[in-house]
């Protein structure tokens, strides 16, 4: 079975992964996504390196770089066209798709039933102003896109909540409001493969934050099925046969789900857990693509 990884050469989720396809004696190589060649009107479609990647089975696709509408659309075209072509592709482009866009996925969340903090989007200044007034004068602001807490600012001051607004609407950024849910400087991660809640950790921040890369540590959890059931409805709703959901245990009990990673990380979860993500990934994909 030919198998390849479209992302970033010789880091520790590539070779994580490389050595999981081993054990089955299986040589995976990985390829960047930003050297995707599409034909049109030629018997090879798709191709990386000169390699036809319709010639692989299964693709697991472990980053797209940022880069310009342009070049962001081009590289999920391709990938809707490798799909097309019978590739399984993990996760598959329509999930990473939903899973990229925070606004469009706690929709998503939302029309499902899941418990979702309230949260505002416009364009505008004087709505966001009005927003920042409707949510109580304590909002998250995040990027629409964006992951590892990067970018996201809490403002609790109205006169701040001006600034900033103004900075964003020069850099004609979406305004993104989160109303703060009080976490106790908590939040979970559910890791879901299939329709099982594989492992779990709670990660504990040294403020409201809790990303790993800004200092929280991490420890395993034994989700209970509330929880368990809540992550991979969240994972189906998306269409991602694999996911990350991250979730904030409210204070005074309760759940709310805040984001769905259809590129997750593991290396905070083996860490804290000891669970083989990478393994485990590697017998599904093995397991669904034949």
């Amino acid at each position: 079975m030919k198998i390849a990884i479209l992302g970033k050469q010789k880091t520790w989720y590539t070779r994580s992964l490389q050595t999981a396809f081993k054990v089955h004696g299986i040589e995976v190589p990985c390829f960047p996504v930003t050297g995707l060649v599409g034909s049109i009107g030629s018997k090879v479609r798709l191709s990386i390196n000169h390699k036809s990647l319709e010639d692989f089975q299964a693709v697991i696709v472990r980053s797209i770089p940022g880069g310009s509408l342009e070049q962001i659309i081009y590289r999920m075209d391709a990938l809707h066209r490798l799909e097309n072509a019978g590739v399984r592709i993990f996760n598959s482009p329509s999930a990473i798709e939903r899973g990229v866009d925070k606004y469009y996925t706690l929709t998503l969340m939302e029309d499902q039933g899941l418990p979702v903090p309230r949260t505002i989007v416009t364009e505008r200044f004087d709505d966001a102003m009005d927003a920042f007034d409707e949510l109580g004068q304590d909002v998250v602001v995040k990027p629409l896109f964006g992951s590892e807490g990067r970018g996201m600012i809490r403002v609790s001051d109205r006169d701040t909540a001006y600034r900033v607004f103004r900075a964003l609407e020069l850099g004609r950024y979406v305004y993104y409001l989160q109303v703060y849910v009080p976490h106790g400087c908590e939040d979970i991660r559910v890791f879901v493969v299939g329709n099982k809640a594989v492992a779990a950790m709670i990660r504990r921040g040294k403020t409201w934050k809790t990303n790993i890369s800004n200092g929280a540590r991490a420890e395993r959890l034994r989700p209970d099925k509330r929880l368990a059931d809540m992550s991979v409805r969240a994972a189906k709703v998306l269409g991602a046969e694999y996911a990350g959901v991250d979730i904030l245990p409210k204070e005074g009990g309760g759940y709310s789900l805040i984001e769905v990673n259809t590129i997750p990380g593991w290396k905070a979860l083996k860490n804290a857990t000891g669970f083989d993500a990478a393994k485990y990934l590697a017998d599904f994909v093995l397991k669904t693509s034949h």
